[in-house]
């Protein structure tokens, strides 16, 4: 049986860290100078960044915990602390992944490069994204068929960002810049609960590895 509740929590914390609204003013901000046309190629390539990365680090997650030594539970610790950082900082209003020097602004302004830094890497796929989608894919699931949730949270992601960077200026110019960090921090509120969850479930999962916890 296909287990929906897992679906479910997979494809929202996937969209919940991707965050796609909230990179609707980051976007504005480097095509202002673009033609409609410019924009649109910039969108493409930027999600389609975002779908490449999220999507290697899904398939070959496993490989990379085999590589490095790491244990299921040690990164769902490191990874809830690591949400919970970016959480924190979204319901301040922040968004740690977006912070750039005025040097590093100057450089990816360049228009050949702007999809792929900073929209496609880091707004869009960022570490915290990249951590969800590998902490559910070594999850444990009675039907390995339901990791097909976690591609499919990755591609609803990725088209809402595309349709919302699309009509960015619409959405911009309807929601300013107080109701998309508003939504940031609701969308922060969330995501610092699922980071909770993974501290629980990994120290859980530690203590059971060590017989502290039967």
């Amino acid at each position: 049986m296909v287990d929906l509740a897992f679906g479910a929590t997979a494809m929202a914390s996937i969209f919940a860290i991707v965050d796609p609204l909230g990179v609707v003013p980051f976007f504005s901000a480097l095509t202002e100078d673009m033609s409609p046309s410019q924009r649109q190629e910039i969108v493409s390539k930027a999600c389609l960044t975002a779908t490449i990365t999220l999507g290697v680090f899904a398939v070959f997650g496993q490989w990379i915990f085999a590589g490095f030594g790491f244990t299921i539970p040690a990164f769902k610790i490191a990874g809830g602390i690591l949400l919970f950082g970016v959480a924190f900082e979204m319901l301040h209003g922040e968004r740690s992944r977006s912070r750039l020097t005025p040097q590093e602004r100057e450089e990816t302004l360049d228009r050949n490069e702007v999809a792929i830094v900073p929209l496609g890497i880091p707004l869009l796929a960022g570490p915290g994204a990249i951590t969800t989608v590998m902490i559910y894919m070594t999850a444990s699931v009675a039907d390995p068929a339901d990791k097909l949730f976690i591609f499919a949270g990755i591609l609803v992601s990725v088209l809402s960002a595309f349709a919302l960077l699309h009509n960015a200026d619409r959405i911009f110019r309807k929601f300013g810049r107080t109701g998309t960090r508003a939504i940031g921090r609701i969308m922060g509120l969330l995501l610092a609960a699922i980071a909770v969850q993974f501290l629980i479930d990994g120290i859980v999962a530690a203590a059971q590895m060590t017989g502290l916890l039967r």
